[in-house]
């Protein structure tokens, strides 16, 4: 079972990611709590492998892989259910649906767990886990070794089954987006499967909240620009300002109006 982060926790998470840095004493006096108290809540966060624990205070951890899947479940759920309902109500029934790893489309397929006539085609566990419930939705997973601790199916296997088809939407998301609009993820496998899901879908859709903006993950793979649309839960922080410019229109923030049904 996943631990899910606290109200608290996930705001000391977007200092920290903020400034790069925060002290215990600054939190202290930022949450008008004792520096015990903080020190037990960061802690927490440091077991969780959210941050890391250096002198003075806490800052990001050193990511050369991702976090286990149960603790990116618990991360920021408000902001994802809010993308997923953004997203589903973009999309129309009766299409067919790539839906790529991670956590935030598992929350897309969630949203859309009881549409009606859908065509889902996934390497994603927990996606189809969200629809096998529902007779009016064909699922069609991707065959072979399964990644136990991140449920899917990745690198050739994921590609050669993905090129297999032609959907109207692909949906899809990122370890990381740099600032120049480059996507990132932790390892080539996921970076292979993405793009077997850009290269075969007509509309391309990345779902990826606010944490993953300058996000330090490794390895390169594509760009905003290969994407139609970008769902987020916030507008973009000031050092994605040339991302804004250029891409103002794919770029939906999940309060954003101008989210319509497709």
């Amino acid at each position: 079972m996943h631990k899910m982060v606290t109200e608290r926790q996930a705001r000391i998470l977007e200092i920290v990611r903020d400034a790069g840095f925060a002290s215990i004493e600054q939190l202290a006096a930022r949450f008008e709590v004792t520096q015990q108290t903080v020190r037990r809540i960061v802690n927490q966060l440091c077991d969780q492998g959210l941050l890391r624990r250096i002198h003075g205070g806490v800052s990001l951890p050193v990511q050369h892989q991702n976090l286990a899947y149960g603790s990116r479940q618990g991360l920021n759920p408000d902001a994802k259910r809010r993308i997923a309902h953004a997203v589903s109500s973009f999309i129309p029934d009766s299409v067919s649906l790539m839906i790529g790893l991670g956590t935030t489309p598992e929350y897309v397929a969630q949203a859309l767990s009881n549409r009606v006539d859908l065509r889902v085609i996934t390497n994603n566990l927990n996606v189809a886990a969200a629809f096998a419930r529902n007779p009016d939705v064909e699922i069609t997973m991707a065959g072979g070794t399964l990644r136990p601790f991140d449920r899917d199916i990745i690198g050739d296997t994921a590609e050669r089954f993905f090129s297999g088809f032609k959907a109207d939407i692909g949906i899809f998301g990122v370890g990381g987006i740099d600032e120049d609009g480059t996507l990132l993820d932790f390892h080539s496998g996921e970076v292979q499967a993405r793009q077997a899901i850009l290269a075969n879908c007509r509309t391309a859709l990345l779902v990826a909240d606010a944490s993953k903006f300058g996000r330090n993950a490794t390895v390169r793979g594509g760009h905003l620009n290969d994407c139609h649309h970008f769902f987020t839960d916030k507008p973009l922080p000031e050092k994605l300002r040339t991302i804004v410019t250029h891409y103002a229109d794919r770029i939906h923030a999940a309060s954003d109006e101008r989210v319509n049904a497709a």
